[in-house]
């Protein structure tokens, strides 16, 4: 059953002596709204302006969850101490978490890998709940993002797990995040580090046990869990890490047996990680490095950014520029007289340093700025056109600095 709610207006009133304000989210992407928590007699009126809402039971289409406000959790991640007390085996996450609020929109990547990954969750959640039989149609609920340093897998799958908790809030009331230290889980005595794999997902166990909980396990680096025990039998790494990875194994296949609950895994080096790991992993997608446009469309963030705080300046005076969209700015670039020549301007700058980064990372681009930044003559007076000349030049001396 389908209801359309349409062009209302968001008014929020209410009367209280104390007021507490905190951040909701809703599922629909690119809404936020500040609620005032009062205590005492209150009076509030939701009005939404403007904004049509499909609100149905297929979980892929934007809905509202039970009152569709989402708290975002502020609390950082909690941690799980290992027994002698010297590292946490795991940090945890109540999901949606303010600390991921906007990450998957600032993650930019090749055209249709956050979607896959969005589709693959889905059907992963759907085949488990209709009861389709795993011996005859297997799936794993693991997924594997390999790639160079730098890239944001490890943001990817964070922003994927905020993603998920909030498009499934109406089926799961509870959502974690489990970040793996995998550091922890190695002893100095042998045979240790195995126990300590299967004591650590006794725990996620424990977790999943909840049906109501839909619980993501983020373990980063994989390799240094799933080492190709070939090696090992070659001698060039330690017996132990042959039972660290038999345990994984084991330990990963018994979750299986749960269907609320994904593991999400990266990797630098895919050549390192044990065939029968990377067998049971349902989606190997390869996250390289930004695209043009996704060098574009980064360097465009960091700019807008510093536009808004201050730190960059107009010259020509007025309102502060928009710099053009990746696609926006082809468009214009066939027809310039139909654009303010002063964005067009410094649109053409950015893409000429976007050009120029070809070989960075995604991380590198992002602090491209600062340093850029870190080498004008006059940092507390910095007009944009000069700024952006002198990031080209700091993108020029990073690259060479990167190739030696």
């Amino acid at each position: 059953m389908s209801m359309v709610l349409s062009r209302y207006r968001l008014t929020i009133l209410f009367f209280s002596k104390t007021l507490k304000r905190s951040k909701y989210v809703t599922p629909m992407s690119g809404l936020r709204i500040t609620k005032f928590c009062c205590f005492g007699k209150s009076s509030l009126l939701f009005m939404y302006s403007s904004y049509f809402l499909n609100w149905t039971a297929d979980p892929e289409n934007s809905f509202f969850p039970g009152d569709g406000l989402l708290h975002l959790s502020e609390d950082g991640p909690g941690e799980e101490p290992s027994e002698d007390d010297t590292l946490s085996s795991f940090n945890e996450w109540a999901l949606p978490a303010k600390e991921f609020d906007g990450l998957w929109e600032s993650l930019l990547y090749e055209v249709g890998l956050k979607q896959r990954l969005l589709r693959y969750a889905a059907s992963a959640l759907l085949f488990t709940e209709r009861g389709v039989d795993p011996c005859l149609v297997s799936w794993n609920r693991i997924v594997l993002l390999h790639g160079p340093p730098g890239t944001g897998k490890t943001s990817l799958c964070k922003a994927l797990a905020q993603k998920l908790s909030i498009r499934f809030k109406s089926r799961y009331s509870m959502c974690q995040l489990i970040e793996v230290n995998a550091h922890s889980l190695f002893s100095k005595w042998f045979s240790e580090s195995g126990k300590l794999v299967a004591k650590l997902f006794q725990k996620i166990q424990e977790m999943v046990e909840e049906e109501s909980n839909l619980v993501f396990v983020l373990i980063d680096e994989v390799e240094s869990l799933a080492a190709a025990r070939q090696a090992a039998i070659s001698g060039s790494e330690p017996s132990d890490s042959i039972r660290v990875v038999n345990a994984l194994l084991t330990q990963m296949d018994k979750l299986k047996a749960w269907p609320n609950v994904i593991i999400l895994t990266t990797s630098n080096i895919t050549t390192a990680i044990d065939i029968a790991f990377v067998d049971r992993a349902d989606i190997k997608a390869y996250v390289g490095p930004p695209t043009l446009q996704a060098r574009y469309e980064i360097l465009r963030s960091c700019i807008q950014e510093l536009f808004r705080v201050g730190i960059l300046t107009y010259a020509q005076g007025g309102d502060l520029p928009c710099i053009l969209s990746f696609s926006t700015l082809k468009e214009k670039l066939h027809c310039p007289e139909a654009s303010e020549p002063h964005t067009l301007h410094l649109s053409k700058l950015l893409h000429k340093g976007a050009e120029l980064c070809d070989g960075l990372s995604g991380r590198s681009l992002r602090k491209l700025p600062f340093l850029a930044h870190a080498s004008v003559p006059n940092p507390s007076c910095c007009d944009a056109s000069s700024f952006l000349h002198t990031l080209i030049q700091t993108a020029q001396r990073e690259l060479l600095e990167s190739r030696g």
